[in-house]
């Protein structure tokens, strides 16, 4: 089973799922082997990816310029490093919590 995470050193690769237009910014759990990440944000003028880097910058304890999205710009589906995360978010505390 390919999981939704690599860590690359101190470095955190996530492969996500995007849901822009959501109620709520949250992790809404795995979406085959994508982590599904709902966001407000409309997915215009890169409204949603902005919004994506906010929400995951602040799930993780770094600020937006440690939010890379390696792929997926114009995708729902998304591959985005987190550069040295200074925690892991509690949703996520099932898989990344045993590095």
């Amino acid at each position: 089973m390919t999981m939704f995470f690599q860590w690359q050193g101190e470095d955190l690769v996530l492969t996500c799922h995007l849901q822009p237009n959501a109620s709520k910014d949250d992790f809404a759990g795995l979406h085959g082997e994508a982590l599904k990440v709902r966001i407000q944000a409309q997915p215009i003028e890169g409204k949603a990816n902005a919004a994506l880097v906010k929400f995951l910058a602040k799930q993780f304890g770094v600020s937006k310029s440690a939010v890379d999205i390696l792929s997926g710009e114009l995708n729902r589906h998304k591959r985005v490093k987190i550069t040295t995360p200074a925690r892991i978010p509690d949703a996520l505390q099932e898989w990344l919590g045993s590095r």
